[in-house]
């Protein structure tokens, strides 16, 4: 049986967009699910390092102002307001994922590729072909699927993934604000009692607040607002963010149970990628270029094996398992421990003194949560 196209993308985010607009400029059929029309708002930091900018822009995409805000520095703070400042090495650019997923939304579909707005509930492969079922239950077939729907799905149960089966105590809000006083070029990191949160401006020249907090810390208070107020802003530096801004949004966007246990990049024959595949912790604040640079990772050798290049599927899927690996897994092992270490109250503060007197030790933070440039 013929299958209806050559690769299915389940999710269409910044992982499955840019996976689908470097499948089709070599010449592939690509469709791609996503649950909800563009353009839309995502929980996430929005802020994305400048080494998946070359890829980008050999993909037809600029991230160079107006379409992005240019941020260059860092500034950190502990729970109790002692802080630090760095240039950023490589630099980023601030932009909202309701402009950057539309952007690649609309440069994917005008080189051809499809887009079905369904969730897929099941993914079923058997002799060398893929089916997939929607939730309005119609089929579609293909010779590869890619996995970039997010941090969890009911895809995650279907496809029997270890990590789902685990608890996980992390929530996360996000929310724009007008904030006039709010400089230009930096993106800042502050912790408060159980979570921590980044600000960094986008397109639009709002704010971006978003905050990863434990349920532990949460639960004690009735909504986010009295969380905000009571907890986040012990933080002097978010105190004086929340009572100057304005709210843009109706409400904040949040995601429950966020999962950082370890996943596997490949899992019943899909290929993930993302945070499918893997979760930084928001601390490190690059998530949104690891999640472009596994698609590269993954369409470069899916190109390979349409084309026959001595590449069966069983090496395609070590090989992206291997390359994920090379390419991610420190980072995420960093995270975890810095998160870890950045959320103890006395153990951060000894952390920042020890950053002051050394700088270099934050670049290097800043060095080994972070890739060189791609393209």
């Amino acid at each position: 049986m013929k299958p209806d196209v050559d690769v299915i993308i389940v999710g269409g985010g910044l992982a499955g967009l840019t996976a689908a607009l470097d499948l089709v400029t070599n010449g592939h059929n690509v469709l791609v699910f996503e649950k909800e029309h563009y353009p839309h708002h995502k929980v996430c930091g929005e802020y994305v390092s400048n080494e998946i900018a070359p890829y980008l822009k050999r993909l037809g995409v600029s991230l160079e102002p107006p379409k992005a805000v240019a941020i260059d520095y860092l500034k950190y703070s502990t729970l109790n307001g002692n802080y630090t400042e760095t240039r950023l090495p490589l630099g980023g650019r601030g932009i909202s994922r309701y402009a950057f997923d539309e952007t690649l939304y609309l440069r994917a579909k005008a080189l051809g590729v499809f887009f079905v707005f369904q969730s897929v509930s099941s993914i079923f492969f058997q002799d060398s072909i893929f089916k997939l079922v929607t939730d309005k239950n119609e089929t579609y077939t293909s010779t590869i699927v890619v996995g970039a729907y997010g941090k969890r799905s009911i895809l995650d149960r279907q496809l029997n993934r270890d990590f789902i089966k685990k608890k996980s105590p992390w929530m996360a809000v996000k929310a724009h604000y007008r904030h006039d006083e709010f400089p230009n070029g930096v993106v800042q990191l502050h912790n408060f009692r159980g979570g921590y949160g980044g600000l960094s401006k986008t397109e639009t020249g709002a704010v971006n607040f978003c905050y990863l907090a434990s349920y532990k810390s949460f639960q004690k208070e009735k909504n986010i607002s009295s969380f905000n107020n009571n907890v986040v802003s012990q933080n002097p530096f978010l105190s004086d963010f929340l009572q100057k801004a304005t709210p843009l949004f109706e409400k904040p966007l949040t995601i429950a149970q966020i999962s950082f246990h370890q996943k596997q990049a490949v899992q019943g024959h899909v290929l993930m990628c993302g945070d499918t595949a893997g979760l930084i912790h928001p601390l490190c604040g690059n998530g949104m270029a690891m999640a472009v640079h596994s698609a590269k990772i993954a369409a470069e050798l899916i190109h390979l094996f349409l084309e026959g290049k001595n590449l069966n599927r069983n090496e395609l899927e070590n090989r992206y398992q291997k390359e994920w690996n090379k390419a991610f897994k420190k980072r995420l092992w960093a995270g975890k421990q810095l998160q870890r270490l950045f959320l103890n109250p006395t153990l951060s503060n000894m952390a920042l003194s020890l950053i002051v007197k050394q700088p270099r030790v934050l670049k290097e933070i800043i060095r080994i949560t972070h890739g060189n440039p791609i393209n």
